[in-house]
């Protein structure tokens, strides 16, 4: 693996999983690969459990790892080739990126959408300048379209509870106050479809992603129906894609509660994590034996950590 910028850098699927299972067993097996290597962690956006289990996998490899947070420690970047640098940015991500280089053997990068310029956005200007200028391999941490260590994440954490060869699996939507990214939903969705699962995508009319990442998959406007029979419920809030980055409506009716649950076969409920409780998920499913978020963000580490692996494995 050269880069991890989405779920397509994954050679096979049942492969990584299989390894990052493996390392969940024992973390320090490969402990001597990444010794004497660095990993710079790049955040222009807050992360909890990304920036501890993408270190702490570092560390089980034996690396060393350096932070930088560019909301308040760094020189503000300029992303345009050609820019007339008079304004309120310090440095171009030309000199950025390759001074970052000499510093570190991975490069791992965090940076949201604007949510209010989509082309600008689709770009993923911040990720691909640091590919673009930096010699060393990147790992997105999210970025404006994708979060494709969670996808993994998520991958495993299925793999491991998974109760029949093809279960159901529901991405439902489901209310939040603020407009969010369409990251988490569209890496889910790439990584749901490289796997033998029968997937399906539920939310009210308006919250459509991106066609291109949806491709076939189903998509259900009715909840109750697309959560009938399902093995693991994934929920999710996005803003409206067609209407970029709108919330157009926050129906409480969507947020899952005992009773949509029930619908399940026994469903195991799924969130990335932060989540707000009683606004997308009932107290009583979150603190239930049915919600497996805390073994899910338990995965993060051997997500980051198998991704680290298979890169230092072809410096």
């Amino acid at each position: 693996m050269k880069h991890y910028l989405t779920t397509d850098d994954i050679d096979s699927v049942p492969k990584i999983i299989e390894e990052a299972i493996a390392l969940k067993k024992d973390p320090y097996q490969a402990e001597q690969l990444g010794k004497r290597k660095t990993l710079g962690m790049l955040f222009f956006n807050s992360s909890l459990r990304t920036r501890l289990s993408t270190q702490k996998a570092a560390m089980q490899l034996g690396m060393q790892v350096m932070v930088m947070n560019f909301s308040g420690e760094a020189w503000s970047l300029e992303f345009e080739d050609g820019s007339v640098m008079n304004g309120s940015t310090s440095e171009h991500i030309r000199e950025a990126a390759a001074v970052i280089s000499q510093y570190c053997d991975i490069i791992a990068v965090r940076a949201f959408p604007t949510l209010t310029d989509k082309d600008k956005d689709e770009e993923e200007y911040v990720l691909k300048s640091f590919q673009k200028y930096a010699s060393v391999p990147i790992v997105n941490m999210e970025s404006a379209t994708a979060h494709p260590l969670q996808a993994l994440t998520d991958a495993i954490t299925i793999t491991e509870l998974k109760t029949r060869k093809k279960p159901k699996v529901v991405l439902s939507w489901a209310p939040h106050p603020k407009a969010l990214p369409h990251a988490v939903a569209n890496s889910f969705t790439s990584m749901m479809q490289k796997m033998d699962v029968e997937f399906v995508i539920t939310h009210p009319v308006g919250y459509e992603l991106n066609p291109e990442v949806t491709g076939d998959t189903p998509i259900v406007y009715d909840q109750d129906e697309a959560l009938k029979d399902a093995d693991f419920v994934y929920v999710k809030n996005w803003s409206s894609y067609k209407d970029y980055g709108k919330v157009l409506h926050s129906d409480p009716a969507w947020r899952i509660s005992q009773d949509k649950m029930a619908l399940t076969n026994n469903g195991k409920f799924m969130h990335c994590l932060p989540v707000r409780r009683n606004v997308i998920v009932d107290d009583a499913v979150l603190d239930s034996p049915q919600s497996v978020v805390i073994q899910q963000a338990n995965n993060r580490t051997f997500a980051a950590q198998v991704v680290l692996k298979q890169i230092l494995e072809s410096l």
